[in-house]
C-alpha cells in the first residue's frame, strides 16, 4: 500500500515538471495572453488517460501491474493535467471582462478533452 503512495509521487513529479515545461515553451511561442499551454495541456492528459486506461483495462490489450496504472493514470496524468489551472485562468478571463475569450477556453477546453478522451479509448481498444 505505501509502495502506491511512492508511485503517485513519481509520476506526479514527473507530470508536474513536464506540465511546467510544456506550459512555459508553450508560452513562449504563444504569449502570456490566452492559456494555450494548459489547454494543450489538458487535451493531452486527457488523451493519455482515455488511451492508456483502455489500453491497460480489463478488457485491454496491454496487461500491465496495478502500480503501472497508478503510476501513469493517478500520478503522471494527476500531476500533469491542470484542471484547476483551467479553473483559475478561467476565473481570470471573466474577471478582466474577457467574456468571449472565457467562453472560448471553456468549450474548447470541454469539447477537446472529450474528444481526445475518446480517441485515446478508442486507440487503446484498437
Amino acid at each position: 500500500m505505501l509502495a502506491n503512495y511512492l508511485w503517485v509521487a513519481i509520476g506526479g513529479a514527473l507530470g508536474s515538471m513536464a506540465r511546467f515545461g510544456l506550459a512555459t515553451w508553450v508560452a513562449t511561442l504563444t504569449g502570456p495572453i490566452f492559456p494555450w499551454g494548459t489547454l494543450l495541456i489538458n487535451v493531452l492528459g486527457s488523451f493519455v488517460i482515455g488511451w492508456f486506461g483502455t489500453l491497460t483495462g480489463a478488457d485491454g490489450h496491454l496487461m500491465v501491474s496495478s502500480e503501472a496504472r497508478i503510476f501513469v493514470m493517478i500520478g503522471i496524468c494527476g500531476g500533469f493535467t491542470t484542471f484547476s489551472s483551467f479553473s483559475l485562468q478561467t476565473l481570470e478571463l471573466v474577471n478582466e471582462g474577457e467574456l468571449l475569450p472565457a467562453i472560448g477556453y471553456i468549450l474548447g477546453s470541454v469539447i477537446l478533452c472529450l474528444v481526445f478522451v475518446w480517441i485515446g479509448f478508442l486507440l487503446g481498444r484498437w
